[in-house]
């Protein structure tokens, strides 16, 4: 069963992503999300009122802050993996975040606020985003689980997140609150950053913390990013309404797709997730963008929807059982490594 999935995802990814892992080997300030040297990059560097960090969350540029910290604080388990903190794995998140807000898939996408718009406000990320919504788990929550585990240390004051103008009852807004009402999401992010702290006791010396296996911290952290995608993506099904018919199958076709490389324990450091982001769509797509043939888009990235959409429509035939069967085949450290050797060979050939 395992060699049939891996075979059956081999057939369906390969006209994927032939090339990508070269097309674009970001260096420079390209490397970093938008705005990255603006964020803030302290808790402390956040609004304190009534004797908490207040964080907006609906502001890129704050939400941004929130992975900025959490890069810094984490950035003395990840020494070993690469120079200036470029081998930490939690880089894949505000990558993620920031190609979202540079293709313009954060702004109001109903258009009937100017959230998100360069003439409006341009660093507001709608409620109304499916994109900003999903990411609201994969950004708040990690954060908040970081904040439980004693990443920052004692902090002198609670965190508080703001909520949004409408739609507030799809989220939660501090610690307490959140471990209240998703308590396995917060578990499961809590454990992975557990995880890396619990190495700072076994170092030999304290000069030394990443004596952790890469592959374990991985398997926690994809754990954890795929519950909260589980988590959010029935929630917000009614926010797909709002984008086109080509955008809203990209979006499920790319939550989909997550699920297939978690398995895989991909590695989310800097060098690497610019390189895999580099053949996903440069803007939002828009009723009239036709597989495989998006006038604007490379041959590399309409073969990138295509196959990416035809992965989505096997699982989706197969009841889910194409996930389980390439689950299973990844099921050991030898499997994941094929895995993802097999993504990085389809990207590079």
């Amino acid at each position: 069963f395992g060699i049939h999935a891996l075979l059956v995802v081999t057939v369906t990814l390969s006209p994927v992503t032939a090339a990508a892992w070269s097309v674009n080997n970001v260096t420079g300030e390209d490397a970093y999300p938008p705005l990255w040297d603006l964020a803030p990059e302290n808790l402390l560097d956040f609004p304190v009122k009534d004797n908490k960090i207040v964080i907006s969350a609906w502001n890129y540029q704050e939400r941004l802050g929130l992975y900025k910290s959490l890069l810094s604080a984490s950035a003395k388990y990840f020494g070993d993996f690469g120079p200036q903190n470029s081998g930490n794995i939690l880089w894949g998140l505000p990558l993620q975040h920031g190609w979202q807000f540079r293709t313009g898939r954060l702004v109001d996408p109903s258009s009937a606020t100017s959230c998100g718009y360069e003439n409006g406000e341009h660093l507001c990320q709608s409620v109304r985003s499916w994109w900003s919504c999903m990411n609201y788990y994969l950004a708040i929550i990690p954060f908040l689980g970081a904040v439980e585990a004693g990443l920052f240390g004692q902090l002198p004051y609670e965190i508080e997140i703001l909520p949004p103008e409408e739609q507030k009852d799809d989220f939660c807004y501090s610690v307490k609150d959140c471990w209240s009402r998703m308590p396995k999401l917060m578990d499961d992010w809590k454990a992975f950053f557990d995880y890396l702290l619990s190495t700072e006791h076994k170092a030999v010396s304290s000069a030394t913390f990443s004596s952790f296996k890469l592959d374990d911290a991985l398997g926690l952290m994809w754990k954890a990013h795929t519950a909260s995608i589980a988590y959010a993506l029935p929630k917000f099904q009614d926010r797909l309404k709002y984008l086109s018919d080509p955008e809203a199958n990209f979006g499920k076709d790319w939550a989909d797709a997550v699920d297939f490389i978690a398995a895989t324990h991909f590695c989310t450091d800097l060098p690497t997730t610019n390189n895999f982001q580099a053949f996903l769509p440069q803007r939002m797509l828009v009723e009239g963008d036709v597989l495989p043939s998006i006038s604007d888009f490379s041959p590399l990235q309409n073969k990138v929807l295509v196959s990416l959409r035809a992965l989505h429509k096997a699982n989706e035939l197969t009841g889910g059982l194409l996930l389980k069967l390439w689950q299973k085949a990844m099921s050991t450290e030898a499997g994941r490594e094929m895995g993802r050797k097999l993504i990085e060979g389809l990207t590079s050939s």
